[in-house]
């Protein structure tokens, strides 16, 4: 199987008597194998201004992302193989943060808003399309990795 890369790198500029007094700064990156290197900070709700900086995508964020592109990818490649054509695909997912059992904070929920434009005389029906967003979950990998319940709201 593949294997996935990711460096993830922070510098510290705040003195000793700041850093234990959580006084510094969590911005960081994340670098890629194909050459691109992304801003990254914590999610301002998690720790405020001036130690994260919310113009970056936090992991949060990028979690949300992840099973949203890995849903479009997978139904893309469905929707193909039955001989549908998508010409737009757009997606606002939406995470929720919830607490556990043991009380620590996690991304319990993310519901997937697809709207997808078609061309050609072959048109997915509710059902069919309905078939398609349940088919490229059970084949998307990374919602298959994770306990997150991924709900795909249907237009």
């Amino acid at each position: 199987m593949a294997e996935y890369v990711a460096t993830i790198t922070w510098s510290g500029t705040a003195t000793p008597e700041a850093f234990v007094k959580g006084r510094y700064s969590r911005e960081h990156s994340w670098a890629f194998d194909g050459g691109i290197t992304v801003p990254a900070s914590p999610a301002p709700a998690s720790v405020p201004a001036p130690w994260s900086n919310p113009a970056s995508v936090d992991p949060e964020e990028a979690f949300v992302a992840s099973i949203s592109s890995c849903h479009m990818l997978t139904f893309l490649w469905l929707a193909s193989k039955q001989g549908f054509c998508a010409t737009a695909y757009a997606d606002r997912a939406v995470g929720v943060m919830a607490r556990n059992e043991r009380g620590v904070p996690w991304v319990s929920k993310v519901t997937l808003h697809p709207a997808v434009t078609w061309a050609g005389e072959k048109q997915p029906t509710g059902a069919e399309l309905a078939q398609l967003h349940h088919a490229a979950h059970d084949g998307c990998y990374i919602a298959q990795s994770v306990k997150t319940d991924v709900v795909v709201a249907m237009p």
